[in-house]
């Protein structure tokens, strides 16, 4: 007989981890016990030599759906354990090295037993076993007990509590188990404060009241897992238009919800690996490729036009404001006919729709009866953090909602729905937060004796990083800091972090940029703990992130990184967005960037596109010959009505205009030109996401019609130095020539990736160049990406993209760590 002490470590609490050890151990013919502690779980067991192996081995082949475990340490005991049987022990609370599961989609066997008549758990919308249910979202501390949660303020009831020690139960320790007798409970209000009667619709309770109330064209604002939303019928145009002038969000893609895949795969195209993500346990939203509506010109999206499918025989009729949307068709296919259309002004401008599938019994309750799907967007006015108090969302929510559907359970921790979208058969994740985060990092051979680290994140998709142990620990999509609600979030959620995980930092990590929130915080969290700072430059974290998550080694070869993005703070003081940088994880040297180029007005360049159209311009050539050569455009038509001489000032004199190699101005300095977001953006990216989705597939596979537009290479200042300014000439020609939009969006992209990586090509003749990592915001762009990605590997390049965190900023705190550690071990 042996006996072992056998420490389990990654996510293995409130997942029906210590069952699964029960069982197996049990079967086995084992002896001794299981216990949740600081550290994970922990096993204490005696038994033949053989039984223990096959033990260990059962463990990992039968994982439960929603454990991962990061590590099993094994250590002989030299006494046998006294123990006649195998049980599980009460929690131990020690140091805290265990990991917390992110709340996770309702599972197949919980959503059959609240539509099942005969089941208890019937119609009751706070449902869930080990296998799903909330987690991050209301714990408070570890381990991870119903005590330490917002649960504690329900008691079971004796059925809940027996089927709660009952281990054969799948509820089994289920930390939030809960019924109609003892749980927590939802009900409807009117925003007015008058009261909700049955007599006002047909309803089965409150939950179903909702879906009738959604089907007549109110909004409602409805208390989830971990955050409020505002939903309304996603097919009439109206009313998603009077949300978005209540909510004042004028421009940027609302995400949808439907009961079903059924449902999602009438108005998009999915893949198996779509598909799969979409009914994932993380359940985040998914990008998907409308069907039917074509490219066309951004002139149009607001206007009526028609668009003809050859291929479906469809014709749409898009009007604008109160006018809805009607559509007349002919598809054969019965199954495959829109029954109605989704409202033009869900996502304007785009070719794609963020779709989720309901990811909780009440989501499920309310959608029962929804044959269409809904909008579903955070509860907050524009740029503030997402409610989740019920009195605050009244106060702040009651201009914008008809109706409130609430409960009682409180959500200690506010979580967004995570955004991906599938590119080259490849997960990117465009913002990690439910169902991912905060499901920890593996990081890279070299990280394992590390000091614990605090990396405060970035200005803008803002998350903070925690490294410890070889891990690292992302928080959730913090947003944007310049918005005071959301730096008040940001602190909020980092004291939960530092507490739920007791991490000590012994260094501070943040961005360079004097002016960001994030870096000043983190200075005076340095300042008044004694603790040493890493200001890291934007652009090398960029880079690193994308290192650490493909596991290149602490100690790996310099890869060249090229970042695209905004803009971040230069090691010379200027702001860099374009740039080729020779990197390892404690060091860079700039190769390359794109031409610096004035953004006049400083931030206001962000979100007034035609500023930067304008700088660019004038960098390319004088006004006076391009009014000369191109004064009849409605481009130039359009400047000379600016304060022109105003402008030039600011540039000459360098006055609230820095000069940036951003490449995400670019984007929208093209975009401007050709009518996409010329006066205004309502958001970053808003131009270029505009004219991604009007890229002609036929152009972009048929290069060879549309000759590329030319860049060019100069060299000044030890670095390469990609200009734009030829690229202007044959631009303006081919609006003079009247190309469509479409056509020149796509000689755009294709030609901005032929230069990257001809620029590349220039690099690894003075360089030993042998992977690329290719980040940063502009990243996210899924052509740009493919097309660079397939370049640069017909040339024998290795390259590295982003999966487990996003290109943009969001991934930037996990870069600023490895950065840290990196250099205090040099």
């Amino acid at each position: 007989m042996a006996s072992e002490e056998i420490r389990v470590r990654g996510t293995v609490q409130g997942v029906g981890f210590r069952p699964t050890v029960y069982r197996i151990a049990k079967a086995c013919g084992l002896r001794g016990d299981v216990c949740n502690d600081g550290q994970g779980v922990l096993i204490r067991v005696s038994g033949s030599e053989a039984a223990l192996g096959e033990f260990i081995a059962k463990l990992q082949q039968e994982c439960p759906p929603l454990a991962k475990i990061a590590e099993i340490i094994r250590t002989p005991l030299t006494e046998e354990l006294n123990f006649d049987d195998f049980a599980i022990a009460h929690s131990i609370t020690n140091k805290v090295k265990t990991a917390i599961s992110p709340d996770a989609a309702i599972c197949p066997q919980c959503q059959q037993e609240i539509f099942d008549p005969f089941s208890r758990y019937f119609r009751y919308p706070f449902t869930n076993c080990t296998h799903c249910g909330p987690r991050l979202s209301i714990i408070r501390a570890i381990p991870y007990d119903r005590c330490n949660t917002s649960m504690s303020a329900f008691a079971m009831c004796p059925q809940c509590e027996q089927e709660y020690h009952d281990i054969e139960n799948r509820r089994f320790h289920a930390q939030p188990v809960a019924c109609h007798i003892c749980g927590p409970t939802a009900w409807l209000e009117r925003a007015d404060g008058k009261s909700v009667t049955a007599s006002m619709f047909s309803m089965l309770d409150d939950v179903d009241a909702v879906c009738s109330l959604l089907q007549k064209g109110e909004i409602v604002a409805i208390k989830g897992l971990s955050g409020i939303h505002l939903a309304c019928d996603a097919t009439q145009e109206a009313t998603v238009q009077k949300l978005r002038q209540r909510k004042n969000r004028y421009h940027k893609p609302f995400a949808l919800m439907a009961r079903d895949i059924d449902i999602i795969a009438q108005y998009c195209t999915i893949s198996p690996q779509e598909q799969e993500l979409l009914k994932s346990p993380a359940a985040p939203i998914v990008l998907l490729r409308k069907k039917g509506l074509g490219t066309g010109d951004w002139g149009q999206i607001n206007s009526k036009f028609k668009i003809q499918n050859s291929k479906l025989n469809n014709s749409w009729e898009i009007g604008t404001g109160e006018e809805k949307l009607t559509q007349q068709s002919s598809i054969q296919n019965p199954k495959s006919k829109i029954q109605n259309s989704i409202a033009p002004s869900v996502a304007p401008g785009q070719n794609r729709l963020g779709f989720m599938l309901p990811y909780t019994p009440l989501h499920h309750l309310i959608l029962k009866r929804m044959n269409r799907p809904i909008v579903l967007t955070s509860g907050n006015l524009s740029d503030e953090p997402q409610c989740i108090d019920n009195e605050a969302a009244k106060e702040k929510l009651s201009k914008i909602a008809d109706y409130f559907l609430l409960h009682n359970r409180e959500i200690v921790n506010r979580v967004d729905d995570s955004v991906v979208r599938v590119v080259g058969e490849k997960l990117q994740i465009i913002r990690r937060a439910r169902g991912y985060a905060p499901a920890p990092i593996n990081l890279p051979p070299g990280f394992d004796n590390i000091p614990q680290i605090l990396a405060m994140g970035s200005e803008l998709k803002n998350t903070f990083c925690l490294l410890r142990e070889g891990q690292a620990i992302l928080s959730q999509h913090l947003g944007d800091l310049e918005n005071a609600a959301a730096f008040d979030a940001y602190q909020d959620t980092l004291n939960l972090y530092l507490n739920l995980f007791e991490h000590q930092p012994e260094v501070i990590a943040i961005d360079k940029h004097p002016e960001y929130l994030s870096s000043k915080l983190g200075k005076e969290l340095a300042a008044a703990n004694h603790l040493p700072i890493y200001p890291i430059q934007h652009h090398h974290a960029h880079i690193a992130a994308c290192m650490a998550e493909n596991g290149l080694p602490l100690d790996a070869s310099p890869v060249l990184g090229i970042a695209l993005d905004g803009l971040g703070y230069g090691e010379d003081g200027t702001l860099w967005g374009g740039e080729f940088l020779l990197a390892d994880y404690r060091k860079f040297q700039r190769l390359a960037a794109f031409k610096p180029i004035a953004m006049i007005g400083g931030a206001q360049a962000i979100y007034q596109p035609w500023r930067n159209t304008y700088a660019h311009l004038i960098a390319a050539d004088s006004w006076e010959n391009l009014t000369k050569n191109y004064g009849d455009l409605e481009i130039l038509k359009f400047l000379e009505e600016k304060p022109l001489k105003v402008l030039n000032q600011l540039i000459e004199k360098g006055i609230n205009s820095p000069q940036a190699s951003s490449a995400g101005r670019l984007f929208d300095a093209v975009a401007a030109a050709i009518g996409i977001c010329r006066e205004e953006c309502s958001y970053e990216g808003q131009a270029a996401i505009a004219m991604e989705a009007l890229i002609d597939e036929h152009n972009l596979n048929h290069p060879k019609e549309n000759p590329n537009y030319p860049f060019n290479f100069s060299f000044f200042d030890n670095i390469y130095c990609i200009d734009p300014s030829p690229m202007w000439s044959a631009l303006l020609k081919d609006l003079q020539n009247q190309i469509s939009q479409g056509i020149i969006a796509t000689k755009f992209h294709q030609s901005l990736a032929k230069t990257i990586t001809q620029m590349v090509k220039y690099l690894t003749q003075e360089h030993v160049i042998n992977q690329v990592v290719l980040t940063g915001g502009v990243f996210q762009n899924c052509i740009l990406l493919e097309q660079v990605t397939r370049d640069l590997e017909q040339l024998g390049i290795k390259v590295l993209t982003h999966s487990l965190v996003p290109a943009n900023d969001g991934g930037i705190s996990l870069g600023q760590a490895v950065i840290a550690s990196a250099q205090l071990s040099a």
